[in-house]
């Protein structure tokens, strides 16, 4: 299965291609609405092909993952190899055919939006639903992920 991650992305004040210089005299620069939305289109790729090294190095170790809804799998997921145990369940409980199907990343030098399709499969259920995750990145690392999708209550059912 490809997948279709497009080009465009919407970016914060200090735009394509630069890295905002904090004027600290320890020679730190921090990465610009372009570099997150890049290294948030990187995850999702390693997502989506089951590329879990690619994604831990994409995660800060004490990086914190808030898996929507109420259900079996929701809650708070603390640490990278925890929000990495996660995303293979959503694997194995899917039989492999979760697919994250980017439509936008939104870049900002605090926060960068993934807006997505969640599809996946199970024993004769389908999900399909449109949904969002807000990452905070810090250091070229995601440090946070907030699920959010367009019904909570579905999203739960099919994970049971």
């Amino acid at each position: 299965m490809s997948v279709r991650i497009p080009k465009r992305i919407l970016v914060g004040s200090t735009g394509l291609g630069r890295c905002k210089n904090t004027d600290k005299d320890d020679g730190v620069f921090e990465m610009g609405a372009a570099e997150n939305a890049e290294l948030v289109r990187r995850g999702y790729e390693a997502f989506n092909t089951g590329d879990l090294a690619t994604l831990g190095e994409l995660f800060a170790e004490d990086a914190v993952w808030y898996a929507a809804g109420s259900g079996v799998l929701s809650g708070k997921k603390e640490g990278r190899e925890a929000i990495l145990a996660y995303f293979g369940e959503l694997g194995s409980r899917s039989q492999g055919s979760f697919q994250a199907n980017v439509q936008d990343i939104v870049g900002g030098e605090n926060h960068t939006v993934g807006i997505q399709q969640s599809h996946a499969e199970n024993n004769g259920k389908t999900l399909d639903v449109a949904s969002a995750i807000v990452f905070v990145l810090r250091d070229g690392k995601v440090v946070e992920g907030r699920e959010f999708f367009e019904d909570t209550a579905k999203a739960d059912e099919f994970w049971t």
